[in-house]
């Protein structure tokens, strides 16, 4: 079974070598490289090339916001798992601009941030429930502001139900069983929405939908 390749970003060497513990200690996960600051985060992303990122924001040289920019931009397969003790909305909403795909307090138990980096590596979303009406009622557009595109020229009907529900915090199972289909039909489709909107999470294609107007409060529960 091949590992999930990971990269931690902190300026504190106690918590990358204490989360570098927590997850080696899972059969799944490999740390493939650590960085101490925004600039060797980018730089290492580029050596190693790692399947999920995890970010701190408070970093020297380049902050973690302007590193998600840049390993997005540069290496947008790569998944972006920001690990921090600041809940600032703007940090959050900055984070998610740049294409962050799930966004963790430092307070996590250990193997809630073990669960995480396999649900972001899967496609699934990681936002703390009291933070998801925020991110909505952000980037939800204006009242009257007309849709850039409609979903249908980009997505199917199909599609759009399975982001609709994703949208509401679903997981793939979940979403399966609302909709009677199989497991594997939803990663499908999920992978097509991805592909179709240039993004590599579910929290980024939500953002996408959000922002395009698809998605509005009354798709939320």
């Amino acid at each position: 079974m091949s590992k999930i390749r990971i990269l931690i970003a902190d300026d504190h060497a106690v918590v990358r070598e204490g989360t570098r513990q927590i997850l080696e200690n899972e059969p799944d996960l490999k740390v493939v490289a650590e960085a101490c600051d925004g600039e060797e985060a980018v730089k290492q992303t580029a050596i190693s090339r790692p399947d999920v990122a995890i970010i701190d924001i408070a970093m020297p040289k380049l902050d973690g916001i302007e590193a998600t920019k840049q390993i997005k931009k540069l290496y947008p397969s790569v998944v972006v798992l920001i690990l921090t003790a600041y809940d600032d909305d703007q940090f959050i909403f900055s984070l998610l601009e740049a294409g962050a795909a799930g966004y963790l307090l430092k307070n996590v138990r250990g193997q809630e941030l073990v669960h995480a980096v396999r649900q972001v590596y899967m496609g699934e979303s990681v936002l703390h429930p009291s933070i998801a009406r925020k991110v909505l009622n952000h980037f939800v557009p204006a009242t009257g502001k007309l849709k850039k595109q409609e979903p249908v020229k980009v997505l199917s009907d199909r599609e759009m139900e399975v982001l609709r529900l994703a949208s509401r915090g679903l997981s793939n199972q979940e979403i399966a069983s609302e909709l009677s289909l199989s497991l594997r039909t939803v990663q499908a489709h999920l992978g097509h929405i991805f592909n179709k909107l240039e993004v590599s999470s579910r929290t980024e294609a939500v953002v996408h939908a959000l922002k395009e107007g698809w998605i509005t409060l009354d798709d939320m529960p």
